[in-house]
């Protein structure tokens, strides 16, 4: 693939197969409500026009993690239903009104601050409910579900959902899950009636028992692998393409990259791509003589990232393309059909999430494709 001169990395955003992750999603969740988790600037694919395609596809409850992110969706999306995961931030009850935004109310301090905005406005605003059943992170504790209960009864207050989240869901064998789904439901028996979610993507590919009213798909939606140890059935929707700056040669015993960390061992042909941590490329995909790194295709060929990733640039050993050397300003392929978020995460010894929100960060100059059957 040739890059258009001077413009850098391209990164394509496939919207309708966003739209169609989406739909996927929604026809195995059945009768719950299918949100779609947008925060991280949508895993990396750009909230505005992600969350317009979503939108579009049927979406109609998006999960952010910040009042900042909520804001965006409103302004793409403006009847959206938007949730804030991070919950309510100190003194910033009067934004989340005038935005419409639902905060996620995960403790005592928290519910205290918005119940006495609602009293002060004499209004019932809208929030959820999260129990933390067993990561040890956001959320009221078990015991606190009884002063929850009363403190809202005592107001006649119901919120719109009490949420909680698996801890190892891409484990779908886990003994923990069904431990969770053991105690959330003992938390449910404290608020009859109010709808409840549970199931993040592993969670709804799991088993209709953790879908209640609502499933919370994120990294699905993306394309990215969501339960370990199956076939990914979702669709790419990021491809990446860089630019390669030089080709030379190098002779064997000779290092590459800071560190020496690489010496070759035949005489070799490098491409060096203008892709580097600066722009996402995680430098744990570096490539030593003991242990591979990433990689990417250059000429439909998949090859070796080797030596160490620096800010601005990679280093692939592209020997095995023979004579057909590709040419400065062709494009080398990071993420796209034979190179996929997740393979790049194994190689990093990381997870597809990161590779994908990793993407925000680069130089790229970004590209929406298939529109997902947006309005106007």
């Amino acid at each position: 693939m040739a890059l258009t001169s001077g413009l850098g990395g391209q990164l394509s955003i496939d919207l309708g197969a966003l739209a169609r992750n989406w739909r996927a999603l929604d026809r195995v969740s059945a009768g719950a409500l299918t949100a779609a988790v947008v925060k991280a600037d949508a895993y990396g694919m750009g909230i505005t026009m992600a969350s317009k395609a979503l939108h579009a596809a049927g979406a109609r409850f998006f999960f952010v993690a910040t009042p900042d992110e909520g804001m965006a969706v409103r302004a793409a999306v403006p009847d959206a239903h938007i949730f804030v995961l991070n919950g309510l931030y100190p003194g910033a009850a009067n934004l989340y009104i005038r935005q419409n935004l639902m905060p996620v109310i995960s403790s005592v301090a928290m519910l205290e601050e918005w119940l006495a905005k609602c009293v002060e406005r004499n209004e019932a605003y809208p929030s959820a409910f999260h129990f933390d059943t067993g990561m040890n992170r956001l959320g009221f504790r078990l015991n606190e579900a009884s002063v929850v209960r009363q403190q809202i009864e005592t107001l006649g207050y119901a919120p719109q959902m009490v949420m909680s989240h698996l801890a190892c869901a891409d484990t779908p064998n886990h003994e923990k899950n069904r431990t969770q789904l053991a105690l959330f439901s003992s938390v449910l028996n404290q608020f009859p009636g109010i709808p409840a979610s549970l199931a993040n993507s592993a969670g709804l590919m799991s088993g209709r028992d953790y879908h209640f009213q609502m499933v919370r798909p994120g990294i699905a939606l993306y394309g990215g692998r969501a339960v370990s140890g199956r076939k990914n059935p979702m669709a790419a929707v990021a491809t990446l393409h860089v630019p390669i700056l030089q080709v030379v040669e190098a002779r064997t015993g000779e290092t590459v990259g800071y560190g020496a960390t690489f010496s070759l061992s035949r005489n070799s042909r490098l491409a060096i791509i203008a892709h580097g941590y600066g722009d996402g490329f995680l430098r744990s995909l570096s490539g030593t003589n003991m242990r591979p790194g990433g990689k990417v295709v250059i000429r439909g060929k998949v090859c070796p990232v080797i030596g160490r990733i620096s800010m601005d640039t990679s280093i692939v050993d592209i020997t095995e393309l023979g004579s057909d050397l590709p040419s400065p300003g062709e494009g080398a392929e990071v993420l796209g059909n034979l190179i996929g978020a997740d393979d790049q995460a194994d190689a990093a010894g990381t997870i597809g999430y990161e590779i994908l929100t990793s993407l925000k960060q680069g130089r790229y100059n970004r590209s929406y494709v298939g529109d997902g059957n947006l309005p106007g």
